[in-house]
């Protein structure tokens, strides 16, 4: 039995961290969007056990330690299913450790492909609780959308989708430890905040404009000296028209919301000469 996947990128349109629970775990307010910049997964069920990834990045593990193959395991233990041997092949395009919740959305898409597959038929909340257990993105990759995610990130709200448009994302070439921002921030010294609200109430009129006008991330204020580069893409962006730019998750990917093809065409032949990993894409602004 053999299927195909699509697991498509996230970007944050606002994301706020409101308090830091006793747990050590951190309260959060986030506005989330689905592109159409996605990872390929061919997964294939057969006789016998044993869970193997392979992948168009050969530094990419194949065993346990790759969340796609983490996945797999958690929904046979999970469901109380023989295991069975199974292959997952990967062909990556959304960056790795860009703050778009690649590995995240592998993992759901593995989940998705798997309930078709077995025939287990899960409905959605089902799907998500699984997801969850390997990890807070996880269970909003498994169907997307226009969402406002609260908590960990796991209490979510559909909201009315983000209008279509042009989005233009770049990636520095370096990662960062989402540890350390979280280390690094205090809720009680954040200087500037999303206009959540007011994305919320642009989402409801259907105003691109405003919604990209109160896109912040509060992460963008603990960044190191490497923040420059940061500065740098969201200026490019604008420069060439974006309507409002921002860094996603824990970075460091920046994108900027475009309502016409060409400046977002420019601002991305711009930016990959400086940064290869810059994409030109759309939001999908339905569920998957």
């Amino acid at each position: 039995m053999e299927t195909t996947v699509l697991a498509y990128g996230k970007l944050n349109l606002s994301l706020d961290v409101l308090q830091k629970q006793p747990t050590g775990y951190h309260d959060l307010k986030m506005v989330m969007e689905t592109v159409e910049l996605h990872d390929r997964l061919d997964i294939t069920v057969g006789e016998g056990q044993g869970i193997r990834a392979t992948s168009n990045l050969p530094y990419l593990p194949a065993d346990g330690r790759n969340i796609a193959v983490k996945a797999a395991s958690v929904f046979f233990r999970e469901l109380g299913l023989s295991e069975h041997q199974v292959s997952i092949r990967l062909h990556k395009q959304i960056p790795v450790g860009a703050g778009m919740a690649g590995g995240s959305a592998n993992a759901a898409a593995v989940l998705r492909g798997l309930d078709a597959l077995m025939g287990t038929n899960l409905p959605l909340e089902q799907l998500r609780e699984l997801g969850g257990r390997l990890g807070s993105d996880v269970p909003y990759c498994i169907a997307g959308g226009t969402v406002l995610a609260q908590g960990r990130g796991d209490v979510m709200t559909p909201l009315p989708p983000l209008p279509p448009c042009h989005i233009v994302i770049a990636k520095p070439k370096f990662s960062i430890s989402t540890a350390s921002l979280f280390a690094r921030i205090d809720c009680g010294k954040i200087r500037h905040r999303p206009d959540t609200e007011g994305i919320l109430n642009a989402l409801e009129t259907g105003q691109l404009d405003q919604v990209a006008l109160r896109m912040y991330n509060v992460f963008e204020d603990v960044l190191d000296n490497r923040g420059k580069d940061i500065a740098q893409i969201k200026s490019v962006l604008l420069d060439c028209g974006a309507l409002g730019a921002s860094m996603t998750g824990t970075g460091p990917a920046v994108f900027g919301l475009f309502d016409e093809e060409t400046p977002a065409k420019t601002a991305w032949e711009r930016l990959k000469e400086t940064y290869p990993e810059t994409f030109l894409t759309k939001n999908r602004g339905v569920s998957i």
